[in-house]
Formats: structure tokens, sequence, C-alpha cells
């Protein structure tokens, strides 16, 4: 299973952003797919994720500012945030994970940094 991530950069505080992820190989139907990112000198963490069926899973700090959402037929998802904040930087990671093998796929990451 490959995950292949785009959609990162720079932006302005206040910006909008549009990450994509794309997975290949083989992915069992039902699964979770998510957004995680790792700021400098801090521990990954969810950023949002997304079930087959459409259940969604926010963290606090998005809430209101972060729509995830998913292509079954072409196991991508992506994640759309506005009102960025210079907080919100980081190397943001999709993730799958799979229920069946119980095991978690990672993409290579994408930078994504707001300017004050």
């Amino acid at each position: 299973v490959q995950l292949q991530a785009s959609g990162g950069g720079l932006v302005q505080a206040g910006g909008s952003l549009r990450l994509s992820c794309a997975g290949s190989g083989s992915i069992f139907s039902i699964n979770v797919m998510g957004w995680y990112r790792q700021a400098p000198g801090k521990q990954r963490e969810l950023v949002a994720d997304i079930t087959s069926g459409g259940r969604t899973t926010y963290a606090d700090s998005v809430k209101g500012r972060g729509t995830i959402s998913r292509d079954n037929a072409k196991n991508t998802v992506y994640l759309e945030m506005n009102s960025l904040k210079p907080e919100d930087t980081g190397v943001y990671y999709c993730n799958v994970w799979d229920p069946r093998l119980r095991v978690n796929y990672w993409g290579q990451g994408t930078q994504v940094t707001v300017s004050s």
C-alpha cells in the first residue's frame, strides 16, 4: 500500500489549503483514512479522520475550520482547512487504518507552513 500526499505549502494566516492523499495497492474497502500532523518538537497528533462509512472525527483545535472527506472509489482522502493559524504549521501525514489486518499505513508527509 502506498499513500501519496499533496497540497502542502506556505500559507498566510487566515488563508486556506486543501490536502489530498491518494492510496494505491491492496486497501481493504472498510477502513479509516485520516490526517495527522507533527509540529517541530511535538508528537504526531490526529487532525481528522473519516471511516469508509463517512463518520468523521476532528481534533478540537480544527473543529469548525477543517473538513475531511473521501472518495472511496479513488481511495483518496481530502482535508480542507480555513482560517489557518501559525499553530497549524507542521508536517501533515495521511494515514489508513486497515481493521482487517490491524495495520496502519502512512504517507510521506507534506509540509504546511502558516506565516503570521
